[in-house]
């Protein structure tokens, strides 16, 4: 497949975009373009099928966004642009988004179709005749099978976070909905890493995609300082709080392994005065929307997640992402990792360490290539650099 060449004009102003879309662009406080928004743009006004490869928070959903925008014809009542997301949180901040995106088109209707919300209420949305339809695979499937959408007019298809979402098991959901849209719809891949069920999807129902890959460089690359902690199982608790305590980070992220743990890690936070909420698979979806708005929000300054309840969440301000536990899979800590230093803004991610996980971190390290900075608490109890010098007086 050929690769994208041409440097097309990083500025939105410059871009052959609606006045509409230009003046939501400019409402949101974005001026230019990022390096996958500058070669993905031309390439779906275009109408071509494309395959993007690019790092988390790179503006993936603006690059799509914003020409599926273009393309919808109001008078038309039925669905036309969809996104497929792996997660309900994914699905929630692309809806946000496209939402900010659409506000000065007038009759432009966008529903959101995920699992853990009442089919009902997502039923009386779809009797709204959306033009836009954001969902996850296996309940956008229950509304086909049910008679209650259909996508045989849709045409423009994104499948966001691709590799994820594939990785997931949602490979034959996926399939299933790609074979209800038309043979000519516009088939556009968004993803992090090329795998070969991407690949599959590619070879088999796109036509002449264009490859587009934004490698992570100094410039896209999210800004964070890596920290090392060692630490004992005993003292992990405590090393927390010192984190927590030190009045440097506003909004932090804490990743536990367990539902379990991180249910007791939260209410021992709470019990003790802090500004704590979790998120884990076992909590009602309700729930999550609630804990995550109010996190956005500011309404408490401390976020306590394991790996799946996190896949997908967007929160441009999150200083500091802590690992409580050392994840289990190597994908999983940049995952973490990348909650911060988003919109161009630096992060610090610090890894509480005990002395038997550290084959395990440095598999991890070999993989991300990375070298994280060593801390270790001095005698007196305070966190210092190797040097000696303590650490949050130096910052």
């Amino acid at each position: 497949m050929p690769t994208e060449t041409n440097e097309p004009s990083t500025s939105f102003l410059q871009a052959d975009i609606s006045k509409e879309v230009q003046r939501a662009i400019e409402k949101m406080g974005i001026k230019e373009m990022t390096a996958i928004q500058q070669k993905t743009l031309p390439l779906m006004m275009e109408g071509r099928d494309v395959i993007a490869i690019a790092p988390t928070g790179t503006g993936k959903t603006l690059a799509f966004g914003i020409p599926m925008l273009e393309y919808v014809n109001l008078k038309d009542q039925r669905v036309q642009e969809l996104v497929l997301a792996p997660t309900r949180e994914l699905s929630l901040q692309i809806a946000e988004e496209l939402r900010n995106l659409s506000q000065f088109i007038p009759g432009l209707r966008i529903a959101v179709i995920y699992g853990g919300q009442p089919i009902v209420k997502q039923i009386n949305e779809l009797k709204r005749n959306p033009q836009v339809v954001i969902a996850t695979p296996g309940r956008l499937l229950d509304h086909m099978n049910r008679g209650n959408i259909r996508l045989d007019n849709v045409h423009t298809m994104v499948l966001d976070e691709a590799d994820e979402m594939l990785n997931m098991g949602f490979v034959k959901d996926v399939t299933k909905i790609i074979e209800a849209t038309p043979v000519e719809r516009q088939l556009v891949l968004f993803s992090a890493t090329t795998n070969q069920e991407v690949l599959t999807i590619a070879w088999k129902y796109q036509q002449d995609p264009v490859e587009v890959n934004v490698p992570a460089t100094k410039e896209n690359r999210p800004h964070i300082t890596q920290y090392v902690i060692e630490t004992t199982r005993e003292k992990k608790y405590d090393h927390l709080l010192y984190l927590l305590d030190s009045d440097v980070y506003q909004r932090v992220m804490v990743f536990i392994n367990t539902k379990d743990m991180t249910q007791r890690l939260t209410k021992r936070l709470q019990d003790a005065g802090y500004p704590a909420e979790c998120l884990h698979g076992d909590m009602r979806q309700s729930a999550r929307n609630d804990v995550m708005q109010n996190y956005r929000k500011g309404k408490f300054q401390i976020l306590l997640a394991t790996d799946v309840a996190a896949r997908g969440i967007d929160v441009d301000d999150v200083e500091a992402v802590i690992n409580y536990d050392l994840p289990n899979e190597n994908e999983y800590y940049l995952h973490r990792i990348g909650r911060t230093g988003r919109a161009k803004k630096h992060g610090v991610a610090f890894t509480l360490l005990t002395y038997s996980e550290t084959v395990r971190l440095d598999a991890i390290l070999k993989y991300i290539d990375a070298k994280p900075v060593p801390l270790k608490f001095s005698e007196l109890g305070i966190l210092s650099t190797e040097e000696g010098e303590p650490f949050f007086e130096n910052m």
